[in-house]
């Protein structure tokens, strides 16, 4: 998930290390805690550097994702313009193409006629071919004209046997006509019809091709859609990041100049411890008989909490009380770069060692989270407590070993109550290859 991603993606701010009063010196010196402190705050300014860069690569590749965006959905109103014009020319062919089969009935209807005139012309001509064969042809006509009584009877037989042969030669012609008339007609209708079914197959195709085109224009657009949240998801990330890496360098210089005044006091306590001692000296030269005095100081224990673990006596201390849920190392949902500890009830998270919080926040997958520097024995660590029902320290507070900072709780990526415990040798990252097993360091 996207917001589970914020809390890994703040990697490299969170691990820097800090100090507290009163911490153990025997295996490092002083210097060497403040070099340590000081390399600490260098590696932070330039992982500021590194995720202001980043930020600025974000935005610049944001614009550049709208501005294609943009692009797309203008090739995506014209191919939907182009689409609509398609559709309408669809439109109009199958209405040219429904006013045809129209005609088309009407030659149909004509056409019938056509042949059925062509059909009794048919009947006549071959009336006229029979009784040609049966009296001769042109000879019953030369018999008609033989026959006449006088000469106006034979200018009248003239005239009925040229009106005869006229109206024989009309029909042939018009029968011909009729004939050549209903052959253009088929020809022209067929040819019509079958352009018009050609330019509706072409614009069917034409909008097949467009909506083809559109459909992967709109992928490309939901595609960028997506990448451009994921690149704000990611602004957020780096904007979080940015955050606690300023908060971290806060911290930094508080806990340097907590060593600081550490080891001006410690100077300061050497030098009363010296000056003292060099009295006694002088004392027990100047006296023949020394007094001495010895005192024990006794560690007082008072009762914890109900739920709380016993503060232990060394440099660490256990984070809550419960059981070891779930150890460090790999499991079935993946590597587990920390130990679970659960129990029921109100339970009291502690800090586990003396240090400085390096920020207090909720997180998507961490819940109510609490990270803090420590530095031990030179050495500086990281802490991380997760999953809390509330928190009660603030970022930047000073802590010290056993103070409550919070309540076992069940917010975040989390599948009942329980406290997420993260040990880091140095630096907290996204990797968290500075993860340590804290069994065997802290007392669990």
């Amino acid at each position: 998930m996207k917001k589970s991603i914020i809390t890994l993606s703040l990697a490299a701010v969170l691990g820097f290390g800090s100090i507290t009063v009163g911490m153990p010196i025997e295996k490092a010196s002083a210097a060497n805690k403040l070099n340590d402190l000081n390399s600490q705050q260098e590696k932070i300014n330039q992982q500021r550097s590194g995720v202001e860069s980043k930020l600025n690569d974000t935005d610049k590749k944001i614009s550049e994702n709208q501005s294609e965006q943009q692009s797309v959905q203008s090739e995506i109103e014209r191919l939907d313009k182009a689409i609509s014009d398609a559709l309408a020319k669809i439109e109009e062919k199958n209405q040219e193409i429904a006013d045809t089969k129209k005609e088309i009935e009407k030659l149909e209807a004509e056409i019938k006629v056509l042949v059925e005139r062509i059909k009794k012309r048919n009947e006549l001509l071959k009336d006229r071919a029979r009784n040609y064969q049966e009296t001769g042809g042109m000879v019953s006509y030369i018999d008609v004209l033989m026959g006449a009584q006088s000469f106006g009877d034979f200018v009248e037989r003239v005239g009925a046997v040229a009106t005869i042969v006229e109206a024989d030669q009309e029909i042939l012609q018009a029968h011909q006509a009729d004939k050549d008339e209903l052959e253009k007609k088929q020809n022209q209708v067929k040819e019509e019809l079958a352009s018009l079914e050609t330019m509706r197959a072409e614009l069917e195709s034409m909008k097949k091709s467009l909506n083809a085109q559109k459909a992967e224009k709109d992928k490309l657009l939901a595609s960028l859609k997506h990448e451009e949240e994921e690149m704000h998801a990611h602004k957020l990330e780096l904007a979080e990041e940015n955050e606690i890496l300023a908060a971290q360098e806060a911290a930094i210089q508080k806990a340097i100049k907590l060593e600081q005044e550490r080891q001006a006091e410690a100077a300061r306590q050497a030098e009363l411890a010296r000056q003292k001692a060099a009295a006694e000296a002088a004392k027990k030269s100047s006296s023949s008989s020394a007094g001495s005095s010895s005192s024990s100081d006794s560690g007082s224990s008072s009762s914890p909490q109900v739920s709380a673990p016993s503060v232990a006596s060394g440099a660490w201390t256990r984070p809550a009380s419960g059981r070891l849920s779930s150890g460090f190392g790999s499991r079935s949902l993946g590597d587990h770069f920390g130990v679970d500890i659960a129990a029921g009830g109100t339970v009291p998270i502690v800090a586990a060692a003396d240090g400085v919080v390096i920020r207090s926040y909720y997180s998507s997958s961490y819940g109510n989270a609490i990270f803090i520097a420590h530095s031990v024995g030179g050495q500086t660590y990281t802490t991380v407590y997760a999953h809390m029902r509330s928190r009660s320290v603030g970022s930047g507070q000073t802590v010290s070993k056993g103070q409550q900072i919070g309540i076992m709780g069940n917010t975040g990526q989390s599948y009942g109550q329980h406290l997420h415990f993260e040990l880091h040798r140095g630096s907290w990252n996204a990797a968290k290859s500075n993860a340590i097993n804290p069994v065997g360091i802290v007392p669990l």
